[in-house]
């Protein structure tokens, strides 16, 4: 299979951010901003392996900065690590204030996507090749996140077993 750069994936929102975004803080609503995340992420996966895919696990979301309606926010995501099936995606979100032209990085997020073949079954994905510093230090420490989500997946999955599917009225 061909390999591809992290390039070929990348992907790039940028939005305002209205009053009707915000929290009761005044500060763009996180679900939003997931729902944000996980559109692009989901593109940028897409453009890697050009198959369907489906998001195996949002690995993380760090809320850095709040962003405020004075901000445009931006999104950039490329995919930094491949699996067999599996590729983890970075998106990086930066805040400008749109009266002063100050930006900051407001928050990260790793998510797994997994690509599907036509009966909607795991099928492999090109490995990807980083170029930028940034790509090589995302790439490089992959898999220790990789690691951990395995981990953590098993965790989960012990922790669930225990949880019952009872109503509260049963």
């Amino acid at each position: 299979m061909e390999k591809r750069l992290s390039r070929e994936s990348r992907c790039f929102k940028t939005s305002r951010v209205f009053p009707t975004d915000v929290n009761n803080h005044n500060t763009l609503f996180g679900g939003k901003l997931m729902s944000y995340i996980d559109d692009i992420a989901s593109i940028a996966a897409h453009k890697h392996c050009r198959r369907s895919v489906v998001t195996a696990s949002t690995d993380s979301v760090d809320f850095l900065y709040p962003i405020h309606t004075t901000d445009s926010v931006s999104l950039e995501s490329f995919v930094t690590w491949t699996g067999k099936s599996s590729m983890e995606v970075f998106v990086k979100v930066m805040t400008e204030d749109l009266k002063t032209g100050a930006r900051k990085i407001a928050a990260t997020s790793f998510l797994t996507f997994v690509a599907l073949d036509e009966n909607k079954k795991p099928v492999e994905v090109p490995e990807v090749v980083p170029e930028t510093e940034e790509e090589i230090k995302l790439h490089e420490s992959a898999p220790a996140r990789a690691e951990m989500r395995r981990i953590r997946r098993e965790e989960s999955r012990k922790l669930a077993s225990h949880f019952t599917m009872k109503y509260p009225w049963e």
